[in-house]
């Protein structure tokens, strides 16, 4: 995926005082927990008989499910087990500092409420609980720090969502990166429309219904225009100034480097702030079929080497549809840290 490049910390003194700690406190922070989440959970990577090779919360693209149907696991996305002070406290527990939730992917369903979309999980659902809320409130509790990811660019729910001027060739070739099956005339597509209609008014959303954020984790950056991008910026600016702005904004302006997924630097880091994004086993989504698990020694071996490098690392799991962590990557994580 597109990044932008590193930028360096020498800048800090023209920070406001908010960033500058902020910036102080990701360096030394070092490691994180990584949470995707969503509808996609309930399919796991299957469909109709079927499962994906690859990354499960692409499910909705890979098998080109119209949103027709897959709009209906709203309906039935009840899990009923997720609680927030578990998965804060496993975080900590694992010696980790600071978790980042997906928000909303890019299947376009927000873990949030939102005013802008009834396509939420309060709204559409009979869960009817903001996640993002309760694990804003049980981060405050636990004295972990909270990022959100919003995918500002890909949303397969949106006839104008973006990723339609990429080439259609994730998953092998399989995924498009756009919806072009429910939405199939590529001349019709608006990008600005989705943008100011959705992705820009949820990202305000989000910045100012939960506290302080100490990061946003925006992803692609493919679609939007570089004053779109500057746009989103200057308003985490304006609205947070102390959130930290992953490089995947896509307008060449950001506070630190997020790696390409599952990328192990080399070289040293310490002069920027970099920040390693992986997973727990080869799916970001759950995936039960998914038993590629990294070792707690692997793990281990990477947060040194990392450490090494002054690189942070952000090791992600996947829940269930039941909203439980599960059992092998919390065995996983606290084995690591021994």
């Amino acid at each position: 995926m597109a990044l932008a490049a590193a930028f360096d910390l020498k800048a800090d003194t023209a920070d406001n005082a908010a960033l500058a700690a902020q910036k102080k406190w990701f360096r030394e922070a070092q490691y994180g927990m990584m949470c995707h989440w969503g509808l996609y959970a309930l399919l796991g990577g299957e469909w109709k008989g079927k499962v994906m090779p690859g990354i499960a919360e692409w499910v909705q693209s890979y098998f080109r499910i119209p949103n027709a149907e897959y709009s209906r696991l709203a309906s039935i996305f009840n899990p009923i087990y997720f609680n927030a002070d578990e998965w804060v406290q496993l975080a900590r527990d694992a010696g980790m500092k600071y978790i980042v939730f997906t928000s909303k992917h890019h299947d376009g369903f927000a873990m949030f409420h939102s005013k802008v979309s009834k396509y939420n999980v309060v709204d559409a659902t009979p869960f009817k609980r903001d996640v993002v809320g309760e694990l804003a409130e049980a981060c405050r509790k636990h004295g972990l720090k909270l990022g959100l990811y919003y995918s500002q660019d890909l949303d397969w729910h949106e006839p104008d969502g973006g990723g339609y001027t990429h080439a259609d060739d994730w998953c092998g070739g399989q995924a498009s990166w756009t919806n072009n099956w429910d939405f199939t005339d590529k001349a019709k597509k608006n990008f600005a429309r989705y943008f100011e209609e959705k992705s820009k008014p949820q990202v305000r959303e989000i910045l100012t219904q939960y506290g302080d954020l100490a990061l946003i984790w925006f992803d692609i950056g493919f679609t939007p225009t570089k004053e779109q991008s500057n746009a989103l910026y200057d308003m985490v600016r304006s609205l947070q100034p102390g959130c930290l702005i992953n490089s995947r904004i896509g307008c060449g302006k950001c506070d630190y480097t997020s790696s390409g997924d599952n990328e192990i630097p080399t070289d040293d880091k310490s002069g920027m702030l970099y920040e390693t994004c992986a997973t727990i086993n080869d799916s970001w989504g759950y995936k039960p079929t998914d038993q590629g698990w990294k070792s707690a020694e692997t793990i281990r071996a990477y947060r040194e080497h990392l450490k090494k490098l002054g690189a942070n690392y952000l090791l992600n799991v996947g829940p269930d549809a039941l909203g439980r962590i599960p059992a092998r990557s919390a065995d996983v994580l606290l084995a690591a840290k021994a």
